[in-house]
């Protein structure tokens, strides 16, 4: 019998799912990308050897997802895990099960990643389910990383006007963007960078970020907007895309020398409107919690704080 169909006591059998004919099967838990799996499989963003269920008596009663871009060859994130109240061992078994295939290479395993309502903690109709779920994660290894602000901005609502202290102009190439990530490392309170500053230079992390995001996006690099003041300038650019399910604000850096004048709100706006143009349904984007300074231009650009991430990271 091999480790992916293992029989567990009481009739519990974990298993990787056998095809897109068991998508069904897979989202008899219910969670935020149910009505993406299909889609993701066929596109590659997922992997059938990656949707993993604990079955009791037919009925599922626990899962593990993970997820890529498409063309990757490893998951870049474990964004779907849930656990039937009462069910905690088969949970436990999946995760462990699971975890030691997908990363059966020796290799650190992707953060996990777990979408909760803002007020979580203090509702009580949420916070043990989703501390059921970190207890799990947790005795396998994980500890808290980051905990990320979900903002959204909805057509309609009303656009600063353009700053008239800059303009804006489309991104030269690859390296003035990489030059401008480099520069704005420097004091960031982004919790990935920061981590990948502890073991790279800041151009290092620039170059990386660039590559394995930046380069991605297949929308068109005009909307990769520098701004500048009347002398040519840079203060800061904007990177406005489009990702696999919604248009979003990417990347968004203001240059040391120029913080604290209100040119963050003058680049979302710009970001923003450029995407707005499009005629796209919502513009999305996401902040760390401890980046307060980004997470009030969202706010004072019209963006709603409509949800929380909770990232666990494996050393």
């Amino acid at each position: 019998m091999t480790a992916a169909q293992q029989q567990y006591p009481l009739g519990t059998t974990v298993r990787p799912i056998n095809g897109p004919g068991e998508v069904e099967l897979f989202n008899q838990l219910r969670y935020a990308f149910d009505d993406e799996i299909a889609g993701d499989l066929v596109a590659g963003r997922r992997r059938p050897e990656w949707l993993w269920v604990a079955l009791h008596e037919g009925r599922v009663v626990a899962r593990a997802g993970w997820w890529c871009r498409a063309g990757d060859e490893r998951p870049l994130l474990f964004d779907i895990f849930d656990c039937a109240e009462g069910h905690e061992t088969a949970g436990r078994r999946l995760l462990e099960t699971a975890l030691a295939a997908v990363a059966a290479d020796g290799a650190t395993p992707p953060q996990w990643v777990r979408f909760v309502p803002g007020g979580w903690r203090d509702d009580p109709a949420v916070r043990p389910g989703v501390d059921a779920l970190v207890a799990l994660v947790e005795e396998q290894g994980a500890t808290p990383f980051v905990e990320r602000l979900r903002f959204q901005w909805n057509p309609g609502t009303p656009l600063g006007e353009p700053d008239k202290r800059l303009s804006f102009r489309p991104v030269a190439g690859r390296e003035e963007l990489v030059d401008l990530m480099t520069e704005v490392l420097d004091g960031t309170l982004d919790a990935h960078s920061r981590r990948d500053l502890l073991t790279m230079t800041p151009r290092q992390a620039a170059l990386e970020q660039y590559e394995d995001e930046m380069e991605k996006y297949t929308t068109p690099r005009d909307w990769w907007r520098v701004a500048v003041l009347p002398g040519g300038e840079p203060v800061g650019f904007v990177i406005a895309a489009r990702n696999s399910y919604n248009a979003i604000i990417a990347y968004l850096g203001v240059r040391p020398a120029h913080r604290g004048h209100g040119y963050a709100d003058s680049l979302l706006t710009e970001g923003t409107r450029l995407l707005a143009e499009t005629g796209v349904p919502r513009v999305r984007a996401t902040t760390d919690l401890g980046n307060t300074p980004m997470a009030a231009a969202f706010l004072r650009a019209g963006y709603v704080n409509y949800e929380r991430e909770i990232h666990y990271a494996w050393s």
